[in-house]
């Protein structure tokens, strides 16, 4: 089945088991208006796992032990911060939660810490770090390269976006609550320390987050040298805690058996699925080990977890387990209250600084995530700063920072407790992970061409862990759940108005325009003036005239010395290779018509792309080049395809794009804006 030319293309994606090559004719066009949301796509060949690093370059392996190493703690401060601050709160919660809010007992206790160490060691253990590190998108993770690459093998590719959307979406709800939740928790602790400064815990956390907010737009460079060794502190500071009170009461290591989790689960009805929910507050933050592949490579995030964060992570709990069996009272704060009261002040130090890292980290992935959605068509351009001259994954997205801002204040705000904000978590990460393992499932049998029951005796034992994570998550809607799936939902709706008007325009468009090969024969029977430069028109359509060209034509009646037929294709890959970015060839005595492709993870850089073809001989002034733009005013139709709200939401969304010549790193005096208008 052919799709339509402004539909979402199909991935052509590296994987870690043997596939079939192939290539597909889906594809999207840019338009110059609205940039990236029209930008054609193509496929690209199916190849090999390739562990990039943010530049696309091979990330060093066995044969550089100190880049190794290197890598290993810098995912521990990046891709752990999450996971690794979750003992501040999701034991205290599943506590609660498994005693009716009472106080829990042996067999509460041993049950919850069961859930919470099998759950370390289904999810994340078996299924992130063992599974899903291998289905790369040529070494990129994460939600948004899955469906790239599930798109490519879907003939009927609706159901794969939509489901991708969904997850973005809902990554969206985890980047908002995981500030507030951490940070909160983290304050709290001066409660233990000094129980009347409580009224000031909401306060300063507010002012920890506007902080953090506002340096985003300097970059991380600077500050992320010290992410991986401060997280190394942490979690061996947390696994001593643990150790010591494991020491005191050794037998609660009896509860790593599964026989107590089950137990508990049969023996107390819808208590078990209130704990359960608040056991999964020990895993948020498991998707990041998949997002972050392409940063660190699969091996080094693996090392990190297996030697580090888990075995920290487990002393830490059971020591908390072993602290409520021997002091009770101890179940309002049972983290801080492991520590002597002379190093509560400075655990308390160190948590806030390790839920800031936390925090950074979700931060910088939502970034990472809006700068993919824009690129495969699922929003609207939006500025991206690069903050730093190495580093091509630290950008800065100024109106994606101001959003995610406004939202956790408004959430602290709601909530005012991380008691009261840990109901609002969960349904956001388990959401995503149950994508994740659709996606995965299609991936494993279409692309790694394993029989279909297969695949599905793989995935869907995890699949059903998910989705019980996720019913039980779904009883905690109306105690904040909602917050979520409302924040999700509306996103759902922006991104899916978004692709759906870019579509219709491009198509409607594309009617109204001439084809290319006729005016070029018309053009060289009838040669007009020409003057002295280059003329570069950007189109999303390499077969038509482009609106700019046309108009140029019109007015000027002139035709430049030199003219460029540019167009932009995302292909379904992060990144592409320097070798393949560029396409140059002839239209006639008077066009050359060019292609610049780049990955679902780049950013379009067209004065950089066009310097290099000096290297083939094309010369290029950037100075003696002028940049044709087509700028189109929207206006709603009574008759529209889509319905009228959503006709004005689209409208909104294109007036409040980024501007293409910004977008595209056009110096703004050598660009030329051509308007016409269009009825949607």
């Amino acid at each position: 089945m052919k799709r339509p030319r402004c539909a979402a293309g199909s991935s052509g994606i590296g994987v870690a088991a043997p596939v079939s090559t192939g290539y597909n004719s889906g594809r999207r066009f840019c338009d110059t208006t609205f940039g990236p949301a029209m930008i054609k796509q193509v496929p690209a060949p199916i190849a090999g796992p390739v562990e990039t690093d943010t530049n696309g370059h091979h990330l060093a392996r066995a044969d550089s032990p100190i880049r190794f190493w290197a890598l290993t703690i810098g995912s521990i401060g990046v891709v752990y911060g999450d996971i690794g601050t979750s003992p501040l709160y999701a034991f205290r919660e599943a506590a609660r939660a498994s005693a009716g809010g009472g106080i829990a007992g042996k067999g509460e206790i041993f049950g919850v810490l069961s859930l919470i160490f099998w759950a370390l060691t289904l999810i994340v253990t078996l299924k992130y770090v063992l599974f899903l590190l291998r289905v790369d998108n040529h070494g990129e993770g994460g939600t948004l390269a899955l469906m790239a690459l599930a798109q490519r093998v879907v003939k009927r590719s609706g159901v794969v976006i939509l489901l991708g959307i969904v997850a973005a979406a809902l990554f969206y709800g985890d980047a908002v609550i995981t500030p507030a939740l951490s940070v909160l928790s983290a304050v709290e602790g001066i409660e233990v320390v000094a129980p009347n400064l409580q009224g000031f815990v909401v306060p300063l956390s507010i002012a920890i987050l506007i902080v953090l907010f506002l340096v985003q737009s300097r970059g991380t460079a600077a500050v992320a040298a010290f992410f991986g060794p401060i997280m190394v502190v942490w979690f061996l500071v947390i696994g001593f805690l643990g150790i010591v009170h494991i020491a005191a009461d050794p037998g609660v290591l009896l509860a790593l058996s599964p026989t107590y989790g089950i137990s508990f689960l049969a023996a107390h009805g819808i208590i078990s699925l209130l704990t359960l929910g608040a056991v999964f507050l020990a895993v948020t933050g498991a998707e990041a080990l998949y997002a972050d592949l392409g940063h660190f490579g699969r091996l080094p995030i693996q090392t990190a977890w297996l030697g580090l964060v888990l075995p920290t992570l487990v002393l830490n709990y059971f020591g908390q387990g072993a602290l409520l069996l021997t002091h009770p009272a101890a179940r309002e704060d049972p983290f801080f209250l492991m520590a002597p009261s002379w190093a509560q002040l400075p655990l308390v130090i160190l948590a806030t600084v390790a839920t800031v890292i936390a925090s950074q980290a979700v931060i910088t992935g939502a970034y990472s995530m809006s700068r993919q959605a824009i690129q495969l068509g699922l929003l609207p351009r939006l500025a991206i700063r690069h903050t730093s001259g190495t580093q091509a994954g630290q950008i800065y997205m100024p109106r994606v920072n101001a959003f995610l801002l406004v939202a956790v204040l408004l959430l602290v705000g709601l909530f005012r407790s991380s008691n009261a904000l840990a109901s609002a978590y969960g349904i956001a990460v388990t959401g995503t992970m149950v994508v994740t393992a659709t996606l995965a499932f299609i991936v494993v049998w279409k692309v790694w061409n394993w029989r279909w029951f297969t695949a599905a005796a793989l995935v869907v034992p995890f699949l059903f862990i998910d989705l019980m994570f996720l019913g039980a998550n779904l009883l905690k809607v109306v105690e904040g759940g909602w917050f979520p799936l409302l924040l999700g939902g509306f996103l759902v709706i922006v991104m899916t108005t978004w692709r759906r008007g870019s579509r219709i325009l491009s198509e409607k468009t594309r009617r109204l325009e001439v084809p290319f090969a006729g005016l070029v024969a018309s053009l060289e029977k009838h040669p007009p003036p020409r003057i002295a430069g280059t003329a570069v028109f950007l189109t999303g359509h390499p077969d038509s005239t482009p609106t700019a060209l046309l108009h140029s034509l019109k007015h000027f009646k002139v035709l430049h010395a030199k003219n460029v037929i540019m167009t932009i294709e995302t292909v379904d890959t992060p990144r592409v290779e320097p070798n393949g970015r560029l396409t140059v060839g002839e239209v006639g005595n008077s066009f050359t018509r060019m292609t610049i492709r780049y990955g679902f993870m780049e950013t379009p850089h067209l004065p950089q792309a066009l310097a290099k073809l000096r290297k083939e001989g094309f010369v290029f002034d950037i100075m003696s080049t002028t940049f044709f733009l087509s700028r189109r005013s929207l206006k709603v139709s009574a008759a529209g395809r889509m319905p009228a709200w959503q006709d004005k939401l689209f409208v909104l969304l294109a007036r409040n794009a980024d501007d293409a010549s910004s977008y595209f790193h056009l110096p703004t005096d050598r660009v030329v804006e051509i308007g016409t208008q269009v009825i949607v």
